[in-house]
């Protein structure tokens, strides 16, 4: 099962091939949605499946919901074909990219002391990582108090021992609003290591 929500969202480098697309021998199940790169109330995803599935998946489909929403498949379709989406991705792309570099120069700026940036290359989301000790869930709850919106990146882990760290997301924060986000972060984290 390959989900690929947000493929198109590569900033070092042309976006990754499918591995659906490389699949050969029919064992690779894909799916996507619009949802991330068009906006969430459209609600339209895809699944392609090996030609052996294409029944098996069509029977499950009508019988989950015989009514999809086909006026809004009709417009999407256009969409498409007209190469509105792919002109609509080269837009947000830029704009993306240029908020998540507004991110990461922002946290050099005045977190780098607390937050470590790893590879932030693809997506609308990147992981920065605590000082040793410090705790995340901590930070996220003091960051909710202080208007700042993160996810734990303890959270994230399956294993016994989970890193501590960040999941910021940059894809809704304008570039200019970045620097005082970015501030009241290193206030934040700061706070909570000195409770340690």
């Amino acid at each position: 099962m390959e989900d690929d929500y947000d493929s198109e969202f590569r900033y070092s480098s042309r976006p990754l091939g499918a591995l659906q697309g490389m699949d050969t021998s029919g064992r690779v199940i894909y799916v996507g949605t619009f949802s991330k790169v068009l906006f969430p109330a459209l609600r339209i995803g895809y699944v392609i499946v090996p030609r052996a599935l294409v029944t098996t998946f069509t029977r499950i489909r009508e019988a989950i919901d015989i009514f999809p929403p086909t006026l809004n498949q009709l417009v999407l379709t256009d969409f498409l074909t007209e190469g509105h989406f792919a002109r609509h991705v080269r837009r947000m792309r830029t704009t993306y990219q240029a908020r998540r570099d507004a991110m990461v120069a922002a946290i050099r700026a005045h977190a780098s002391d607390v937050l470590s940036v790893r590879k932030a290359d693809a997506g609308l989301h990147l992981a920065a990582f605590l000082p040793e000790g410090v705790d995340d869930a901590e930070v996220v709850r003091e960051g909710e108090r202080r208007g700042i919106a993160a996810t734990a990146l303890s959270s994230c882990y399956a294993g016994p021992t989970p890193r501590s760290g960040l999941i910021l997301g940059f894809g809704g924060t304008e570039e200019a609003r970045m620097d005082g986000a970015m501030q009241e972060l290193g206030r934040t984290i700061r706070t909570v290591a000195a409770r340690r």
